[in-house]
Parts: C-alpha cells; structure tokens; sequence
C-alpha cells in the first residue's frame, strides 16, 4: 500500500509527467527493440514506435499484437514463442506495408482461415509458422502459398512452383522440401541490422 502511495504521488510530479512526455518524444524515433524472454504480457508501449522497422518481442506472454497498428514502417517482426492464436482482421494486415520477415511460430495458431488474414500484407516475403497447431493441418502449405501471393519461403523452405501449381510435378531439384530450397530464416541479428542500415533487409 505504502509502495503504491509512493509510486503515485511519483508519476504525479509534474517533473516525472514531463520525463515521460521526452521518453514517449524519443521512442518515436525507435527503429530497433528487442525484448525477448521478459515474459512480458503487452505490447502497448510500442504504440508510440511509429519509426520502428525491426521488432523482436519473441518468448513472452504476448496474446494480442494490434498496438503494433501504428508501428506502419515495420520490415522485420519477430513474435515466435509467445501465446497468440488469433491475428487481427486484413486492415491491420494492410497498413503494414513494409512488412517482409514475420516470425510466428511457436504460438497457438490453430485456424487456417484466420492465418489467411496475412494476405493482405503486400509485401510479405517469408513467414514461419511451424510449431502452431494450425502447421499440423492438412493442406496447410498449401493454402498459406496459394493465399499470401508475395510470399517466396515458408518454414524454412524456399516455396516451389509444385506447391502453387496443383498437379504439376518437377524435376527432383525443384520439388517442395528439396534439401536445395532450404533457407535460414534467422540469420546473425548483427546481419540483419547491417542489411537495414544499407538498405537491404537480409
């Protein structure tokens, strides 16, 4: 009790109001924040991160992503490891233009038709979605590659014109999960900052 007193009478100063207006000032020139494993429940703060391009927040306790609405310039979202089922609605989807590398696995995703909401991301070119319920289901890659268009690589594996084109069989080399379409989705964070700063997403 005496703690919560203190604390109110704290942020209630006048000089703490004012720290806190400069700090919510600086995070709007934020690019890059990691907060990972803090077992954090809420992505609110992040509502005031209208610059951010890189956003990891993965092995929390995160259940909804929509603060991240106003966050318009992302490139990179890392939100594998948390307990999120269900992804907002294609408007939120949308406004995310820049949005190339999203990280979802390890989440309780469990309804292909939610995760379709992702198409509307327009410049989605890889997602991971293993470890999910939903990556369980029958016709899973199917449907997310012939749903998401701009997408090239899904768990790992580079997409293959046999999975967009039904009934088409390629050579040995060219076929989904061939060992030659394997791709690390998660390269060396330091690689990723360096791609950003000159300009090209690694």
């Amino acid at each position: 009790m005496f703690h919560g007193t203190i604390t109110k009478e704290l942020t209630s100063h006048e000089e703490w109001s004012h720290y806190n207006d400069n700090m919510i000032e600086d995070q709007k020139d934020f690019v890059f924040v990691k907060f990972s494993g803090l077992h954090l429940k809420s992505m609110e703060n992040l509502q005031s991160c209208i610059s951010l391009r890189v956003c990891i927040f993965s092995n929390n306790f995160i259940t909804d992503i929509h603060p991240l609405q106003s966050c318009i310039r992302l490139v990179k979202l890392d939100l594998h490891g948390n307990q999120i089922k269900s992804l907002p609605d294609t408007k939120f989807w949308s406004g995310l233009k820049k949005l190339k590398l999203l990280y979802l696995h390890d989440n309780g995703f469990a309804k292909l038709k939610n995760i379709c909401m992702l198409s509307a991301c327009p410049s989605l070119i890889a997602l991971t979605m293993f470890d999910c319920p939903v990556s369980l289901k029958k016709g899973y890659r199917h449907v997310l590659v012939n749903s998401i268009w701009p997408l090239k690589a899904l768990d790992h594996h580079v997409i293959s014109d046999e999975e967009i084109i039904q009934n088409w069989h390629l050579p040995e080399r060219f076929r989904a999960y061939n060992h030659r379409l394997f791709f690390n989705f998660c390269p060396a964070l330091k690689k990723v900052i360096e791609g950003l700063l000159g300009g090209t997403v690694i």
